[in-house]
């Protein structure tokens, strides 16, 4: 007879899909360890078919305008309201019909998962870009015209040229492509959302490479947002070379 632990180990190694077989195998074993087992995988399952329920609600736009686009991409950002920092653009191609399970907007999903999921989209994507545009260009043309142009610089960075952009409500101007804009994109489309992952990761692993240069803003902890200890230590040292003048000029000179 199999040990709960060898039965537990199967489950394990076998596919979601094949557990209904698993369940019904087992049924009739009195012991109460495989029926507490089973139960668990049971909700295990339906968490994982309601969490296929949510992603393929996610595919509604890729969907939409599959038919007459063969390649869609989705584009976001991170760090558009940090005092220090870049401002982060992803844009991600994904495979027709590609469901990573906790795809979400990336502020919905924790950092551990976010970090796996930059893996998993880097790994599976069909193309994926990232762009940036500095402090000191935010602070030149503003930081709305350095999010789109961080954005035109994703794209560019993409190896092939979409049909069709699906953006988090905004039409990225001088760019040459079909764009859709999408309220609340990044929590409504998988494409938005694998753009928000890879932005966000990106420019986080960023600032922490930020916080060794400059240790005392803390930015491995806020990531460059106004945090109490950011603007205390704002207050104390000065800005430091990848503040964003245009940020904290009224907050530093109404504290004088």
């Amino acid at each position: 007879m199999q040990s709960i632990k060898e039965i537990k180990r199967l489950f394990e190694q076998t596919e979601k899909e094949q557990w209904c077989a698993l369940f019904s195998r087992y049924a009739e074993d009195g012991r109460a360890g495989i029926k507490k087992l089973i139960v668990q995988y049971k909700r295990k399952l339906e968490l994982h078919e309601k969490e296929l329920q949510r992603l393929e609600k996610m595919l509604e736009f890729e969907k939409k305008y599959g038919s007459e686009c063969h390649c869609i991409c989705g584009i976001d950002e991170a760090g558009r309201g940090p005092f220090a920092g870049p401002v982060v653009a992803g844009a991600v191609v994904l495979p027709v019909g590609l469901k990573l399970e906790g795809l979400n907007d990336s502020k919905q999903v924790s950092a551990r998962r976010r970090e796996e999921l930059f893996e998993e989209i880097r790994e599976k994507a069909v193309s994926y870009g990232i762009g940036m545009s500095s402090p000191a260009r935010i602070d030149e043309i503003n930081i709305l015209q350095a999010t789109f142009e961080a954005m035109r610089h994703a794209v560019e960075d993409l190896e092939i040229v979409p049909d069709l952009l699906l953006n988090d409500a905004v039409t990225i101007p001088q760019i040459p492509i079909r764009q859709v804009g999408i309220v609340r994109g990044d929590a409504r489309s998988l494409s938005i959302a694998a753009a928000s992952i890879m932005a966000k990761v990106t420019r986080d692993r960023l600032m922490v490479e930020y916080a060794e240069l400059y240790p005392e803003y803390s930015f491995e902890k806020n990531k460059g947002y106004g945090s109490k200890e950011h603007r205390e230590a704002l207050l104390k040292y000065g800005p430091c070379p990848i503040h964003r003048n245009t940020f904290i000029h009224n907050y530093v000179h109404s504290s004088k």
